[in-house]
């Protein structure tokens, strides 16, 4: 970890963000790097990247590439309070169709006839405030008005939302897996706070015992990063039924094309595409 934890903001075009963004998810040692990217002001057409570094020579990998680019780069040292709680204290509930995501402090906002997922981030990624995860819940819901998926799969499972979302609307057997630990455990955390069953596994890739042991699956969730997502293609087609279900996110949408073609190239054909902001997410039928 960095001794102070940092914040790495830049603001520009559209373009020259996108172009920034993907030059972190290309480069080896940011690809795996924590950064949103978003429309901040639309009036004035500027983007903004916020990237947090969990290491010295992150931080100034990201810093150095970011400078690459036409942006306005600042670097910000954050205090030693519980900044992420902080943050999370002023994020409204989500709603993504059937699904109401919140966290502890908007308990008493959740409605009666949605389902409704407590989802406390801890130091895991992936609130449900993001538009990858939003796009996933999004696409999961219209899903679930055709059919309905008994064994899912969540590949870098984060906090656990998407795998708690199936496990909570009739998937009887629901694995997880991250390859952060402490992921792994807030996680299971959240699944207990949720009361669904879903087991969740420190992995890399679909390799470990449990996911192998639970294949093939109905569904596979993965939102991860674009590069990963190539890699995994092979992997996710074999975790899958003839006529299963992925749905990839973790993509910008100039890195939709880029990833799609790894999968068609292994039979999977397009169901339909999301787009929130500067995000994509991929819902593909294997063959």
């Amino acid at each position: 970890m960095t001794e102070q934890a940092l914040q790495i903001t830049a603001r520009g075009a559209r373009a020259e963000a996108e172009a920034a963004a993907r030059a972190l998810d290309d480069h080896p040692v940011t690809e795996a790097a924590t950064y949103s990217i978003l429309e901040e002001d639309e009036a004035r057409e500027i983007w903004r990247i916020d990237a947090f570094p969990t290491s010295a020579d992150e931080a100034e990998t990201i810093e150095g590439l970011l400078r690459g680019f036409d942006l306005r780069v600042a670097s910000e040292a954050l205090a030693d309070a519980d900044w992420l709680a902080m943050a999370l204290s002023g994020l409204p509930p989500v709603r993504a169709g059937r699904f109401f995501v919140y966290g502890a402090h908007d308990r008493g906002l959740a409605p009666a006839s949605t389902v409704n997922l407590r989802i406390e981030a801890g130091a895991a990624f992936g609130t449900g405030h993001h538009g990858t995860t939003v796009g996933c819940l999004s696409a999961y819901d219209a899903l679930l008005k055709a059919r309905r998926f008994p064994k899912v799969l969540d590949v870098g499972a984060g906090t656990g939302v998407l795998a708690i979302a199936a496990a909570r609307t009739g998937s009887r057997l629901v694995v997880g897996s991250d390859i952060d630990r402490p992921s792994v455990r807030i996680a299971g955390e959240n699944a207990r706070l949720n009361h669904a069953r879903v087991r969740f596994v420190h992995a890399s890739g679909l390799r470990h015992p449990t996911l192998r042991a639970g294949a093939p699956y109905d569904l596979v969730f993965a939102n991860i990063l674009a590069p990963p997502l190539v890699a995994l293609a092979q992997d996710i087609r074999g975790a899958l039924k003839p006529g299963g279900i992925a749905i990839l996110s973790g993509l910008l949408r100039t890195q939709e094309r880029r990833v799609f073609a790894a999968y068609r190239s292994r039979g999977f054909r397009v169901l339909r595409r999301l787009h929130r902001d500067a995000w994509s997410t991929l819902v593909l039928q294997r063959p």
